[in-house]
Order: structure tokens, then sequence, then C-alpha cells
């Protein structure tokens, strides 16, 4: 098997050394395996370039193991490396440091107009400028995304996923210059880890696979899905000392409280931006 993605790095101590990748085999799939049960979101980055051939060898593999619709690829990957150009998505990805610390921003974007262009050149009915021309490139976006996710990691990197692209998507779009029916989904910081934080749990098995139909569960079975999870990630955030404080004077006491307060995802804040969502993705062509 050959090709830069035989080389799996599940050890945290070990980079690929350039242009030697080609001579790794790794046999079976347990190094899969490995690299998804050691994903963490990695927020501090050493200053260390990543090679552009890395780059382009990882972007190019993640393409082409990704499922396309229709294999119409409607997905487009903007790299961010300029100083100037990551500090003006600081300011849009709520001035996290990640991305001024992080050698790599990638934007990826649901985007039909490639394709449309084309449409319009060949004399073909025009398409996808539409709700279901939305979805399909979003899951497109998303897939590549997370091959490209896998792909450093199995380098030797780390990446955090930004949720703040949903809040920013205008401004974003904007400062990356892209044109009708082309939008922001989500954004990813890439760059070798300068810390090593613990994995976190996940919810049980059984909370995400259902035999045949969707099971309601239990007021018993909610409580034992939940039950890991309250007390590691009331834990966690408690030991984070502003976090703390702002619960205690909020009065917040559980867990889920916490995710629902003005803290972390307020309903109404939530509320106003899927209404800016909605009229930027209507002015971009996918709504009517």
């Amino acid at each position: 098997m050959g090709g830069f993605l035989s080389v799996v790095v599940c050890r945290r101590d070990v980079r690929v050394t350039l242009g030697t990748w080609d001579t790794y085999r790794v046999p079976g799939l347990a190094p899969v395996s490995s690299l998804l049960n050691t994903h963490r979101s990695i927020r501090k980055f050493k200053p260390d370039p990543i090679a552009p051939d890395l780059v382009t060898r990882v972007c190019a593999d993640a393409i082409a193991g990704a499922s396309s619709s229709g294999n119409l690829n409607s997905v487009t990957m903007v790299l961010s490396r300029d100083p100037g150009r990551k500090e003006q998505l600081y300011r849009l990805h709520s001035e996290q440091e990640m991305v001024l610390e992080a050698p790599l921003v990638i934007t990826f974007c649901a985007d039909w107009f490639r394709t449309r262009s084309w449409l319009r050149s060949r004399n073909a009915r025009d398409n996808f400028n539409n709700l279901i021309g939305y979805l399909v490139a979003s899951f497109d976006a998303m897939i590549v995304a997370q091959n490209v996710c896998l792909g450093f990691e199995a380098a030797g990197l780390g990446i955090c996923y930004m949720g703040t692209t949903l809040f920013a998507l205008r401004e974003i779009g904007e400062l990356l210059e892209l044109p009708e029916t082309c939008v922001p989904v989500t954004t990813m910081v890439v760059g070798y880890p300068d810390e090593d934080p613990a994995k976190r749990d996940r919810l049980p098995l059984e909370a995400f696979v259902h035999e045949e139909r969707y099971h309601v569960q239990s007021p018993q079975e909610l409580e034992a899905t939940y039950k890991d999870r309250e007390v590691k990630g009331w834990a966690r955030y408690m030991s984070i000392p502003h976090v703390k404080e702002m619960m205690e004077a909020k009065g917040i006491t559980s867990l889920a409280q916490f995710y629902t307060s003005e803290i972390k995802y307020d309903p109404a804040a939530f509320g106003d931006f899927s209404e800016r969502i909605r009229v930027y993705l209507e002015e971009k062509g996918f709504l009517p």
C-alpha cells in the first residue's frame, strides 16, 4: 500500500520525516482505529511550519478518499497561512489564540459556484441553488474535512474544528471573497501540538447505535447514559477558574444547566444567529 496515508503515526513522540513516508508500511486496520480513538482537539501549537508538500498530499488524499454526491465535488478548501490574513480570521473567530498560533487555517466551503459555472458553459440547466444543494455540499464538505483531520493526525499533527465559523459566516465569506452559492461550513486549525490534553469521553455506544428503528430511552436509561458525563463534564468546567466563577454567579448547579446558559449555548443567541444564517443563505442563492 503506497502513498502518504500509508504512514500512520499514533505515538505522540513520533513525527514523519518528509520525503520518506512511502517507506512506511502499516498492516491491517488497527492504525485507523488507533487514530480515531486517540483523537483530541488541539488548541495550542508550536510555531513549526508545515511543509507545503505535506499539506498538498493530505488535501489530495482527503479529496480522493471522500464520498461525493454525484461525483460533483461541491467542496472548496481555502488555506490561510499569511499572518495578516490569519489575524483577520482571528478576530472573526472570537479572538481565539489558536487561530494565530496554528501555522495553517483551513476554511471548508459548500461550493456550487464552480459546478454551476461549468453547467452554464455547456448550456445545461441550472441547479443546486436551493436548500438541497446547500445540504449536499455541506455534507460533502464535512466528509472532506474529517478526511483532512485524519490525514494530518496520521502525520503527527493536531487539529481543532472551529465552531465559531457558524457565527461569522457572512464575515468569513466576505474576507475569503466567496462567490454566489459558495459559503463557509467549518474551519480547522492545524499544526504541531504544544499541549497533551486528556482524551475526552463520549456517551456510551448504545446511545448512538439503534437497531432497525429509533429507540427512545426510558428515564432510567437516560440517567445511565449521562451519569459519567455529568460527573466528568462538571469537574472539567469547574476546574477552569473563570468559568467556575461565572457559573456560581449565575446559580448554575448542573452540567445540563451550564450547556444552555448564557455562558455556553444561549438559546436566545442561537435564535438570533439562526436568523442571520437564514438571511445569508438566501443572499448567497441557497434559499428562495
